[in-house]
């Protein structure tokens, strides 16, 4: 199976965008500067203060989570100033969004950033915030998939329609379709034992965090077979990457061909001495 060379391999950098941190646009730029090929921002609307739901990283939720600009005003701010960077969510919580609505911006961006969008999707982790917005926690990743399917068919047809279990809406007429053929591309972004059938069903990607795990490669493989597609169709993003190059060209052998490397949530100071290392990582990958 060939994967791609390393002059193919694109890497970029995620950041929750805080109040507190150094401002979308500050960073955008900086890192386009830096010759890195996309910008992740994630999302949560908020967090609930009960805390009921426990971190899944362990420890202490990090105040990050409840401090983050939406990402898509924070993403248009950084399309606005830069002109090649690929501009990402990292992730979206489809889950708690209206996909009438949520396609519409996802559109609007696309088009406005000249066909620059990545969809890094999921559907979360902490109930209390899910239900929140009215959505089931049980039927999470079922609404996930109707709301994904219901955007593309709004970003792809003229008189939009879609009749699911979680979403049904009549013939619609939504404007701006995206620049990019089909819509953006969706990657999703978890590591459960069920996310290889649901790449293979919906998504063009897969967005794992630290690595593939052992056998999962060929899981995927094998889902994606049932369904008469292949891996190297597949975007495959390395999520929180480690800042070393060996590490990294180990990575990139057993298929990873995006690399995104985690920036702090902190002020310039911090921040663009990361992106300077980063950016030197690249260069001996690279070599």
């Amino acid at each position: 199976m060939a994967f791609k060379g390393i002059d193919e391999v694109q890497f970029g950098v995620s950041m929750f965008p805080t109040d507190y941190a150094i401002g979308p646009v500050e960073v955008a730029r900086a890192a386009e500067e830096r010759g890195f090929d996309m910008l992740f921002f994630p999302e949560h609307t908020h967090i609930p203060a009960s805390r009921k739901t426990p971190f899944p990283g362990g420890g202490d939720l990090s105040r990050d989570y409840w401090h983050a600009h939406d990402p898509f005003v924070a993403l248009a701010a950084a399309a606005a100033v830069t002109e090649r960077i690929r501009l990402g969510t990292g992730i979206c919580l489809v889950i708690e969004r209206d996909p009438i609505t949520t396609a519409k911006e996802i559109a609007s961006l696309d088009t406005i950033s000249g066909g620059r969008v990545i969809l890094g999707i999921g559907a979360g982790w902490n109930r209390e915030e899910m239900e929140n917005h009215g959505a089931n926690y049980a039927n999470r990743w079922a609404i996930t998939r109707e709301k994904v399917l219901a955007m593309r068919a709004i970003w792809n047809m003229e008189d939009a329609e879609f009749h699911g279990e979680h979403v049904d809406f009549d013939p619609i007429w939504s404007w701006p379709k995206p620049v990019q053929e089909g819509g953006p591309p969706v990657w999703i972004g978890a590591n459960s034992k069920w996310v290889f059938d649901r790449i293979a069903d919906y998504a063009d990607g897969w967005l794992p965090i630290g690595g593939l795990g052992s056998g999962n490669m060929d899981r995927l493989r094998e889902a994606l077979a049932k369904k008469e597609r292949k891996v190297e169709d597949l975007d495959l993003a390395l999520f929180g990457a480690p800042p070393d190059a060996d590490q990294l060209r180990g990575r990139i052998g057993q298929g990873f061909d995006h690399i995104v490397f985690g920036l702090p949530a902190r002020g310039p100071e911090e921040v663009l001495p990361a992106l300077d290392r980063y950016a030197r990582v690249v260069d001996a990958v690279r070599g």
